[in-house]
């Protein structure tokens, strides 16, 4: 349905945005750092999943209504940034076995309900998709909201995949602070100061002049 040529340009596109620091970057690693590489792939699922959801606003037209209400990029961005400031206060609450990654799969599902619930909250994800998708679309070759779904998937799995290798990666700075005094005390700051960055860009972020 989408010309090979399309996708081709939109997997280039998608790759250079992944390569470009950005929250969910940070998100990933800030989490694969303190908990260990199980926690960076348990964000990275998270984050996929989460823009699974947005796709499926997209294709729909969900997008397009919540953006018609001009309080929506408000409420949304101030519940975000209230969870990032919560999850940073556990971060600091939290002690070392929590940061050994010794929490089993509570922690793991509990790192995937973070990163898909921060995505889900973050309005310029929503922008993202409403605005980035269609770029690639072409009405000619059947139905829009297909190809956008097509897209959103692409883009969903092709970000767990980055993700995952990103995770991967923190394992040689989890390890190498292990043999650190205060290593667990630095983790953790490490992450609760993401979570708290995170939050205040989010409320430092303008709402659209269009759209909002």
């Amino acid at each position: 349905m989408i010309e090979p040529g399309t996708l081709s340009l939109f997997l280039v596109a998608v790759l250079a945005l992944f390569l470009s620091p950005g929250p969910n970057m940070a998100f990933v690693l800030s989490h694969g750092i303190a908990l260990g590489p199980r926690a960076g792939f348990a964000a990275g699922l998270g984050i996929a999943a989460a823009d699974l959801v947005h796709t499926l606003c997209a294709a729909t037209g969900v997008t397009a209504l919540v953006a018609a209400w001009p309080p929506a990029f408000d409420l949304l961005r101030y519940a975000g940034a209230l969870y990032l400031l919560w999850l940073a206060w556990q971060a600091l609450r939290s002690g070392r076995a929590d940061l050994s990654g010794q929490a089993g799969r509570a922690s793991f599902a509990q790192v995937l309900r973070r990163a898909w619930l921060n995505n889900l909250v973050n309005p310029k994800a929503l922008l993202f998709f409403m605005v980035f998708l269609p770029q690639f679309v072409d009405p000619a070759r059947g139905s829009v909201p297909a190809q956008l779904a097509m897209l959103g998937v692409t883009l969903s799995l092709a970000g767990l995949l980055f993700n995952t290798v990103l995770g991967a990666c923190s394992r040689m700075i989890g390890r190498w602070l292990q043999h650190r005094r205060g290593a667990a005390g630095f983790q953790r700051g490490v992450l609760a100061t993401v979570m708290a960055g995170l939050a205040l860009r989010l409320l430092l972020i303008d709402r659209p002049t269009k759209g909002f």
